[in-house]
């Protein structure tokens, strides 16, 4: 297994919220909150994932490899196992692909992929989403949900960020069902929560969030990982 960067562990556990870029600061004045932290570690043909989501300032979920933990009770176990698996196939699929790559062009160094995503709900009924990405720790792109297109981010002229953003404008599941979910169900997932009693009025879809979140994640890591092991002839 591939070792983690220095801190992982704590960062999954506990839930780091600020941002690659320290841009979306609403954690302050939005009393409710949905955010969701996925790291992707690829080196030497292999992959490693965490992560963690947070809803309304506790901690819902957790990442750590092809395992993910529901830690509010905010769906039924059968319902969840579901979830869960689905998860689990996306990262799965993910990592394979990264093996056969992997195998025609050996990528001999450490790629980490950072997703940042989620929304804010302010006190005055507005709401502000958004998805940012970082590779290495730097500013990579970022997703304008009110146009849903994916812009670039990285501070070199570099064909990878270019290449990245290209493929993940072809689906619609990275455009417009991205933007349906940062505008719509990540919004009313806090709008459920009465603040006043702190129970939720209707029915989470937080663990199907989960899935596609992640799945949006590895559609990104997977563009950024054949192009870098396809020398860019892709």
């Amino acid at each position: 297994m591939l070792g983690r960067p220095q801190g992982w562990r704590a960062r999954v556990r506990f839930g780091v919220t600020s941002g690659a870029n320290g841009r979306h600061r609403c954690l302050p004045a939005a009393p409710l909150t949905f955010i969701m932290l996925q790291w992707t570690q690829v080196s030497k043909g292999s992959s490693v994932f965490w992560g963690n989501a947070t809803l309304g300032g506790r901690l819902s979920h957790i990442l750590e490899d092809h395992n993910v933990t529901q830690v509010l009770p905010l769906e039924p176990p059968a319902v969840w196992a579901q979830q869960r698996d689905m998860v689990a196939n996306y990262l799965s699929y993910f990592s394979g692909i990264v093996q056969v790559f992997s195998k025609e062009r050996p990528l001999n160094y450490t790629q980490i992929l950072h997703c940042r995503l989620g929304c804010c709900l302010f006190p005055n009924g507005t709401a502000h989403s958004f998805y940012e990405v970082s590779l290495n720790g730097t500013a990579f792109l970022t997703f304008h949900v009110p146009t849903a297109t994916w812009e670039l981010r990285w501070p070199r002229r570099d064909p990878v960020a270019a290449f990245a953003q290209r493929e993940l404008m072809k689906y619609s599941e990275t455009t417009h069902n991205l933007q349906h979910f940062l505008n719509t169900t990540c919004v009313d997932i806090l709008r459920a929560q009465n603040p006043q009693t702190g129970k939720q009025r209707g029915r989470s879809h937080a663990p199907l969030v989960l899935g596609l979140i992640l799945g949006v994640s590895a559609v990104v890591g997977m563009a950024v990982g054949i192009f870098l092991c396809t020398g860019g002839s892709c």
